[in-house]
């Protein structure tokens, strides 16, 4: 299964399509071309042996996926055996897994009543409902598929000669394929129908598209025209569109604190629809970002989702922005408890220094119980807020005093459910070392930190009584992490917090784990981005169970980078210094 090369304006596709004459001639322009919806989903291949579907896999690295059949046979869209007169032999469609954005929206309501973790998008919700271990659990995923490609080591089965006809047939077989496909005769229609698609019809369409895919009609000619390096077909080419951008009134900028006590600003937006989406919040990151755009109060701004998943502004338009506000300015106390703010010198971050803040305990909380920290399923960002607002939870150790009398009498907890969290909070007692040091929220230390840390110390004890010079030569550390480890360990909040943890039986301790001869022994390894269906953590896990070791800096001595959505410098580093550059499937095929 092949990649797709892109282009993003009119001129790019006309050198695609120059390109192509230049190597078939006329045989292009008599061709035509098919023109098709890039849905934003996650790809599949489905088997039919003599019509009847027997294997489904993801793509992965395009020559080596995972088979997912039993999670594919729940999803209503793949026809279990095809209609019509389908082919005597083996065959493959191809196509893409996604989910409508109302169904998500729904999906993630109810999650949300349930005190469960809500997905960031609907293209990340749906490649891991393929990939569970429980196909009742995808059975309840609102996923659809669309089919767009067909191909069999037995060409004679295959009685189309175009795109077109192959498209017809998959509708024939029940085979459902996107809408607003189209054949076009020439390039002047194919930007027609791009420019039609990117500005009138996307922002009414159900599901997330990325663009759109162009091919060459005629299947003879594809295979005449081949492949660029064994990955991207000559015959076709992706028309990429720009991310939706939407401009509405910046309400106000306020203030939260973070689990470290990290100051951000936040917009207040007059609410605008956005990629079928209603925006109301963006990220404005920090004070010098405001500055350097020069946002203010009542300004009229661009905003765009970035990813198509987190709201960002652009910029302010000035000429729809008169008359404008004052320049703002981050507060010099803490907006949550009064403390006065500090600021690092080598830090753009501004941060209240007290850990008893109040700001800080609900997202410290939050964090606390994430997927990547302790792992408390249930334990919800509004049932964290509703047990801080009764008073009974004002530290992370509280939770493991909770009792099961007590969450019967709030509003929400029924016994079932009830049972379920204590269960939850219960068993995250035992999570290991690596774990509770992230979920601490200790400033500087991410997951990766946190487990070079409990690997090299093996107990909680021996990391707080650990001087600066110590945990500095842990390598992968450094003086910075070091600094935030002693200021947190020497804070008498965060000793009292370690005193009732082990109270109440929490594990303290690493497992000492040594992969010598695994897949990945010897090899260095650098994650970047959000990887579609592995979370950072379980990422940097996978790699050290096979041996291999996880850094946070590319350099020359790493072995190879993963790379996933909105990957950043280190990318760019990894490519100038020539490192290997590989995706999650690639990851865990080595593995």
């Amino acid at each position: 299964m092949l990649s797709l090369g892109n282009a993003f304006d009119d001129n790019e596709l006309s050198a695609w399509q120059e390109r192509l004459v230049r190597l078939a001639g006329k045989d292009i322009e008599s061709s035509g071309y098919t023109v098709e919806l890039k849905i934003d989903g996650a790809a599949v291949s489905l088997t039919y042996d003599n019509g009847v579907f027997t294997t489904g896999a993801t793509r992965g690295n395009g020559s080596i996926g995972e088979v997912v059949t039993e999670n594919l046979r729940t999803v209503r869209d793949v026809p279990l055996r095809l209609q019509g007169d389908p082919p005597k032999g083996r065959i493959e469609i191809r196509g893409e897994i996604y989910m409508p954005f109302d169904r998500f929206e729904r999906m993630n309501e109810q999650r949300a009543r349930d005190g469960e973790p809500v997905f960031a998008n609907p293209r990340n919700a749906a490649a891991g409902a393929l990939r569970q271990l429980d196909p009742a659990v995808t059975a309840k995923r609102p996923l659809r598929f669309f089919g767009y490609s067909v191909a069999s080591d037995d060409r004679s089965l295959l009685k189309f000669r175009t795109q077109w006809e192959l498209l017809e047939q998959l509708t024939e077989w029940g085979v459902p394929v996107a809408p607003h496909r189209a054949r076009c005769l020439k390039m002047d229609d194919v930007f027609d129908w791009a420019h039609k698609i990117e500005h009138s019809v996307r922002g009414s369409l159900n599901f997330a598209i990325d663009g759109g895919v162009v091919k060459i009609d005629n299947l003879h000619l594809q295979e005449e025209l081949g492949v660029v390096g064994g990955r991207e077909p000559r015959w076709a080419i992706a028309r990429k569109f720009a991310p939706d951008i939407a401009e509405t009134k910046l309400v106000d900028i306020r203030v939260n604190v973070g689990r470290t006590g990290a100051l951000n600003p936040y917009a207040m937006l007059e609410p605008v629809e956005i990629g079928g989406v209603i925006v109301k919040l963006a990220t404005l990151h920090n004070e010098d970002l405001i500055r350097q755009k020069d946002l203010r109060v009542g300004d009229i701004v661009q905003v765009k989702r970035a990813g198509e998943v987190i709201p960002q502004i652009i910029a302010s338009v000035p000429e729809k922005s008169e008359p404008r506000g004052r320049a703002w300015r981050m507060p010099s106390k803490c907006p949550s408890c009064g403390t006065p703010v500090e600021r690092d010198e080598e830090e753009v971050a501004i941060y209240c220094p007290n850990v008893a803040c109040p700001g800080r305990q609900l997202e410290g909380l939050v964090h606390f119980a994430s997927r990547g920290a302790m792992d408390i399923r249930g334990l919800s960002y509004s049932r964290i807020e509703q047990l801080i607002n009764e008073g009974l939870v004002h530290d992370a150790a509280d939770l493991y005093r909770l009792k099961r009398n007590q969450l019967l009498k709030l509003e929400g907890y029924a016994e079932k459910g009830t049972d379920a969290l204590l269960a939850a909070i219960e068993a995250s007692k035992a999570q290991p070392l690596s774990r509770l040091l992230t979920a601490l929220g200790i400033r500087h230390v991410g997951a990766i930190a946190a487990q070079l840390l409990a690997r090299h110390f093996g107990t909680l004890d021996d990391v707080a009584r650990a001087t600066k010079e110590e945990i500095g030569a842990v390598r992968g550390v450094g003086d910075i992490i070091a600094d935030g480890v002693v200021a947190y360990f020497a804070d008498r909040s965060a000793k009292r917090l370690i005193e009732k943890m082990r109270a109440s039986g929490v594990n303290f301790t690493e497992p000492r784990q040594v992969a010598a001869g695994g897949a990945l022994a010897g090899k260095t390894v650098v994650i970047t981005g959000t990887l579609p269906t592995l979370s950072r953590t379980k990422a940097t896990e996978a790699v050290e169970q096979a041996g291999g070791r996880v850094t946070n800096s590319v350099s020359k001595a790493t072995s190879f980078l993963v790379a996933g959505e909105e990957a950043g410098s280190k990318l760019e580093k990894a490519k100038a210094l020539g490192i290997e550059i590989i995706d999650e499937a690639e990851l865990m095929r080595r593995i």
